[in-house]
């Protein structure tokens, strides 16, 4: 396995960096509240970051989204290039990429997603219309279509006007919303193992973007430690303090590359839905570790709501809810490795994009 980005893919982290780094400053997030920073969002578009993501693949995805968690910025960057740009690439009709893909690439369209499926929460009807209820969608409130899994993990492609969206507030700013569905309107997308496949590229893609919000508190953790001094030397000259950051930061690496993995295996065709999980495993658990003991390194400070590392340990709280509690992942994990050894499924079982091909090769 490697890696080492490709030429493309180190550019579209570097123009990340410098875009979010630019325009996601302490003072504009505060002053966006809950909602997003529209005209960086229109800055991402406008440089082409989402439109690359089709060319540079989950890998590129996953680094870029590694700047935006350093920053904590309030974009639908993730939402819309996992459920709409790499989703349609990879399971969309001609005619659905043609229509779609366009106005994703420039803004003008925004897909989220009602993930994971939850049982008995959305039916399809054999026309083709969708009931049911989603309370928590991220980024409802930006997008013009959401991708919605029903009962029997079935993907559809609904647009947000024929739906009843509601604005929602959590904890972290990203533009929630209820989603009700009443003989919605909606166009199947892919076959029977597009879900499985989307699951696996949004736990990837969410878990990157994990690395990065540890990242960020990890650094500010320093920043903090190194300046700040108690009895005439810097904080970080105490053991216990560097003990914890020492843990944070390679918690924070085994985030960054089990994401890294996952994202590789993806892009060269491989079987990858148990590296998403185990991604996505260490987002959850290690992610919750680091942004706790950023907040609590920070001393007093750390619980000051308007301090820029508690928006880190909101945004690394909210990951962990999103990707699903360690337990729930790790059993999720054991079952589909048992599966995976089982006799009865041999080598047929297919597991994300180009697993078949793996299979047959």
């Amino acid at each position: 396995m490697d890696f080492t980005p490709t030429e493309e893919q180190s550019a579209v982290q570097e123009l990340a960096a410098r875009i979010f780094g630019d325009l996601s400053t302490h003072e504009r997030l505060a002053a966006a509240g809950s909602g997003t920073d529209a005209e960086l969002w229109k800055a991402l578009c406008g440089a082409g970051l989402v439109a690359a993501v089709e060319e540079v693949g989950l890998l590129g995805l996953v680094l870029a989204l590694e700047e935006q968690g350093r920053t904590t910025a309030q974009v639908p960057f993730a939402a819309s290039c996992v459920y709409g740009v790499l989703a349609l690439t990879a399971h969309g009709t001609a005619g659905q990429r043609g229509r779609l893909l366009p106005a994703l690439r420039d803004g003008g369209a925004v897909v989220t997603g009602a993930f994971p499926a939850r049982g008995g929460g959305v039916r399809a009807s054999t026309e083709g219309e969708l009931s049911g209820v989603v309370p928590v969608v991220p980024w409802l409130r930006d997008a013009t279509h959401v991708l919605v899994p029903d009962a029997e993990h079935a993907l559809w492609l609904v647009r947000v006007a024929d739906a009843q969206a509601e604005p929602l507030e959590t904890t972290a700013p990203w533009s929630a919303g209820r989603l009700t569905l009443h003989r919605a309107p909606a166009e199947r997308v892919g076959g029977a193992e597009a879900y499985e496949d989307v699951l696996a590229t949004a736990r990837t893609a969410f878990a990157g973007l994990q690395a990065g919000v540890c990242a960020g508190s990890l650094a500010r953790a320093v920043q903090h430690t190194t300046t700040r001094e108690q009895f005439g030397r810097p904080l970080s000259t105490n053991q216990g303090v560097l003990l914890r950051a020492a843990d944070a930061y390679m918690d924070t690496e085994a985030i960054r590359v089990t994401a890294y993995e996952a994202a590789w295996r993806r892009d060269e065709g491989m079987r990858y839905g148990t590296h998403a999980l185990t991604a996505a495993w260490w987002a959850s658990e290690a992610g919750t570790r680091v942004v706790h003991a950023g907040q609590h390194l920070h001393g007093g400070l750390g619980a000051d709501v308007e301090h820029p590392v508690h928006r880190h340990f909101l945004w690394g709280r909210q990951l962990d809810a999103y990707l699903g509690c360690g337990a729930e992942l790790l059993s999720e994990l054991g079952e589909l490795i048992v599966a995976e050894r089982g006799p009865s499924l041999g080598s047929d079982r297919v597991e994300g994009v180009g697993a078949s091909r793996e299979a047959r090769a």
